[in-house]
């Protein structure tokens, strides 16, 4: 077991301004020292780069670019994708299934979670039905999480039927990999065509201390295998815990010095049970200057306005880097996303704890026009940014298991 897993470090905050962008209030914090540099991102950030005209203390905060900058315009996406600030939602998050094989720490409680009655979870038919509406709507990617997607019997005709929807381009998956090494080939031929692996430790005890399972070198495994099949980049999804695992992210880079491999590093993020705090989140600034003083030749790749991540490449690595700041910067502006959860309910933020339910109304016999008008309500009340992470941290949501990775 390596060093600091058992150590919580405090992590020491400064003053906390408050940032007004589009008239959506988010709390900022923290003083970044002077050995840092930063710049002005194409999408309003303030990002870390080797900018020396940019010196002393700087502020980082949760809101990110300015909504009125103009947002990518798409004739095809319908007005029930358009939110109030005129942003458009053509990426759809679907949760197929509450049940993990694993009991990540950070995405279940210790005591676990009632589990919605398969009664109540969406049937096939009902998943193809509405993701029809979606994508004839304009969503053109597709993203299948859980719990643990792979665990679905149905999974290989989910992705049959959903990568035939005209429109759709991208069909991905969330896996925590366990058991997609003998899966994958068929779902490949079924259309998944993106693949996001979690893995949070490369220490195989460690993995065991924090999934309360046995399995790293079958998630492993999983990586190399889609990379074998050809999943370009195959994306391996780390969450970050002071004094657990942070201690490994220049680890984490050197994989993908080989391989197409894009090791996404993820601000630990409080969902209901996981215990979070401020003391064990390691801010993305952090996370980069690590990595930046063992690969000095680091930089920052042009994002798309609608990424989550920050991208980054360095010299002489095959695969690339990104950092997913959702408590310390915020992508709110750009946001596209919208969740689908197992249960049917319908969840236009992450944070947000607003739910409507479709599987209610589909049971009850609405027509698609009918289901539209109830989805268009609610990416139209959707909030220009969600909260700080301190509100966030109060509020009540439900735990990542069933909300969706």
């Amino acid at each position: 077991m390596r060093r600091g897993m058992s150590q919580l470090v405090g992590l020491s905050f400064g003053p906390q301004p408050a940032v007004y962008l589009a008239g959506a209030f988010s709390s900022g914090f923290g003083s970044i020292p002077s050995s840092h540099s930063c710049y002005k991102g194409s999408n309003g950030c303030v990002s870390i780069s080797d900018d020396p005209s940019c010196s002393g203390s700087m502020t980082y905060s949760t809101s990110c670019a300015d909504l009125s900058e103009p947002l990518p315009n798409d004739n095809s996406v319908s007005e029930m994708l358009v939110d109030s600030f005129g942003r458009m939602h053509t990426y759809l998050r679907m949760s197929l299934t509450e049940r993990c094989n694993l009991r990540c720490q950070y995405c279940m409680p210790a005591e676990g979670v009632e589990l919605t009655p398969n009664s109540k979870l969406l049937r096939q038919d009902e998943i193809i039905r509405l993701a029809n509406i979606f994508v004839g709507a304009g969503v053109n990617k597709i993203r299948l999480t859980g719990g643990e997607p792979t665990i679905r019997p149905d999974i290989e005709d989910i992705c049959l039927r959903l990568s035939s929807l005209k429109g759709l381009k991208t069909l991905a998956m969330t896996t925590n990999g366990l058991i997609l090494t003998r899966k994958l080939p068929k779902l490949k031929e079924c259309g998944l065509n993106s693949i996001n692996i979690s893995l949070d430790t490369l220490v195989p005890a460690k993995f065991e201390f924090m999934t309360r399972r046995k399995g790293q070198n079958k998630v492993m495994e999983s990586i190399n295998a889609a990379v074998d099949l050809g999943f370009r980049p195959v994306k391996v999804n780390c969450v970050v815990t002071r004094g657990v695992n942070d201690d490994e992210i220049c680890d984490f880079v050197e994989l993908t010095r080989d391989k197409p491999i894009n090791v996404r590093f993820i601000e630990f993020m409080p969902f209901d049970g996981n215990v979070w705090s401020s003391k064990k989140l390691v801010p993305y600034v952090e996370m980069l200057d690590r990595v930046r003083q063992q690969f000095p030749s680091i930089k920052r790749q042009q994002d798309h306005p609608t990424d989550t991540a920050k991208n980054f490449m360095i010299d002489g690595h095959c695969g690339t880097v990104s950092f997913i700041t959702s408590m310390t910067a915020n992508f709110c502006a750009g946001c596209n996303r919208l969740r689908l959860l197992a249960d049917g309910n319908f969840k236009v933020c992450l944070f947000g704890p607003s739910e409507v339910s479709l599987r209610d109304p589909l049971r009850a016999g609405i027509d698609d026009l009918g289901l539209q008008e109830i989805i268009g309500a609610a990416v139209k009340r959707k909030k220009a940014a969600h909260a700080g992470m301190f509100d966030i941290a109060k509020t009540s949501n439900r735990p990542m298991i069933h909300i969706g990775g």
